[in-house]
């Protein structure tokens, strides 16, 4: 997916995502996560598509550089795991929703007490 390949590991912008999603969720969602984790790698592992359909088996790695749910910068390199599935039309992104691994974020950040609710 090109689309992966033009932001993994790349400071991501309103101007580069307009490119590929007309999702205003993903959008926002890919922006905060910037600023948590600069340029972050979105590593597609296993990726199925079927019709309008596009399901990507994912690792994020990136380092902990923003403040994330009240819990300021550790500076330390994390890797986790997820599983997007986007609505592609017209060649953008339209829609989506994200299962991401979050407690495993949390662990190498050294936070123990993490409420994912």
């Amino acid at each position: 997916m090109e689309y992966l390949n033009a932001l993994s590991g790349v400071t991501k912008t309103p101007e580069s995502l307009n490119r590929f999603v007309a999702d205003n969720d993903l959008r926002d969602h890919i922006i905060f996560f910037d600023a948590v984790l600069p340029k972050y790698e979105f590593i597609a592992d296993e990726l199925i598509a079927e019709g309008d359909k596009v399901v990507v088996k994912a690792h994020i790695k990136g380092r902990h550089e923003g403040e994330f749910k009240g819990i300021p910068p550790t500076h330390k390199q994390v890797e986790f795991g997820a599983v997007v599935c986007y609505t592609v039309q017209d060649n953008k992104i339209v829609d989506h929703w994200m299962i991401a691994d979050l407690a495993t974020m949390m662990e190498q950040l050294g936070v123990s007490d993490f409420q994912t609710a």
